[in-house]
């Protein structure tokens, strides 16, 4: 049951004041239990506990327009906000240190209730990393999980999309802007089909725009909501790391898929490895680990629809990017460059005696 709109308006005055911040909101609803007792408590008491500054701005007129907005916004169909005293509201994210007291929310919100994994990794993906992005989360959503990610480009793209082309796939996106704004816009379309058939979920406010510190706050999350993280490949540094990180810092199991030696996209997941995350090679093993029996435990990895190089003068840069940096057979890269054999026996010739890849076993090739 959702909160009544009057209820809610107190929530969303306590969330939208300016200058007070999650922590202060949470300690206010521990000692008067709900926004609306806080605002009848008088400034005396408020400040008693957050100090008379953030009183003073709590306890300011609020701001009529925002709060008539999203209260609007409710109103539209598919269209959510959950507060911590809802009882649809993720038991996930209660268990963690720093649950946001308001979560927007586009979809079917019976998602939540399922168990759920994070499959987090490079925006600037290779090809192969894509391919694995999309299979594991199909596989993994036929399975019975919701698949959580966070609507970037690349890996999250991947997998939000594999899980909607599972047989009865479920995913959950939580993003780092406001619910009623989509970044990137790269991605519109798929945010479109995760709010008809699966969930979007934010915790700011109506209209924030995508500030660089926002992500790390969505992250959490991300990594709150799903019982593990899996991350298919990431740079060192980067904020599929971070995730994982408070995933493991929450209890939460942590996979990794390895890669090249050579990719500099293979050092973040080989640094989770060298750390204590779970080597997986097959939806099977993540399942395994969580103990979960799936009705799919596995499928081969499929080739996935892959955005083509913008043309490019040399055919053989292109090609690189194509290739990636694992071993590739010719089907695969016909698969993924839109060339016949014959023009990519014409274009890998040559860069295999110029040393730019190897011919290895099985008709493969490879980057050098």
């Amino acid at each position: 049951m959702s909160t009544p709109q009057p209820e809610l308006a107190a929530w969303l005055r306590l969330s939208l004041a300016p200058g007070v911040g999650p922590s202060a909101q949470r300690r206010l609803l521990a000692v008067f239990g709900l926004p609306e007792a806080v605002f009848a408590a008088g400034h005396r008491a408020v400040a008693a506990v957050v100090g008379s500054d953030v009183a003073d701005s709590l306890l300011a007129a609020p701001d009529p327009a925002a709060l008539e907005t999203a209260l609007a916004w409710t109103q539209q169909p598919g269209n959510h906000i959950l507060t911590l005293a809802d009882a649809v509201y993720p038991q996930s994210l209660l268990d963690t240190a720093d649950p946001p007291i308001l979560l927007y929310a586009k979809g079917d919100l019976t998602l939540l209730r399922r168990p759920a994994l994070a499959v987090v990794g490079a925006r600037s993906a290779t090809a192969q990393g894509t391919d694995n992005a999309r299979a594991f989360a199909r596989a993994l959503a036929e399975a019975g999980l919701a698949i959580v990610s966070g609507l970037a480009l690349g890996i999250d793209a991947a997998a939000h999309q594999g899980a909607l082309d599972a047989q009865g796939g479920a995913t959950i996106a939580v993003i780092g802007t406001g619910a009623d704004r989509i970044y990137p816009a790269r991605n519109q379309a798929l945010a479109h089909a995760i709010a008809e058939r699966g969930l979007m979920l934010s915790e700011f406010p109506l209209g924030t725009p995508p500030r660089p510190h926002n992500f790390p706050r969505r992250n959490r999350l991300i990594a709150g909501l799903a019982r593990g993280v899996l991350v298919v490949e990431a740079a060192l540094g980067s904020g599929s790391l971070i995730t994982a990180r408070l995933a493991a810092d929450s209890g939460r199991e942590v996979f990794a898929i390895p890669g090249s030696i050579h990719s500099p996209l293979s050092r973040g997941c080989h640094r989770l490895i060298r750390d204590g995350a779970k080597l997986v090679e097959t939806a099977a093993d993540i399942l395994e680990e969580l103990q979960l029996d799936g009705s799919v435990m596995a499928r081969p990895t499929e080739p996935s629809a892959v955005t083509a190089p913008a043309a490019d003068d040399d055919p053989a840069a292109a090609l690189l990017a194509h290739l990636g940096h694992d071993p590739v057979d010719l089907d695969t890269l016909a698969a993924r460059s839109g060339l016949t054999v014959d023009a990519l026996y014409a274009i890998l010739l040559p860069m295999e005696l110029d040393g730019r890849i190897a011919r290895l076993p099985g008709g493969r090739f490879q980057r050098r």
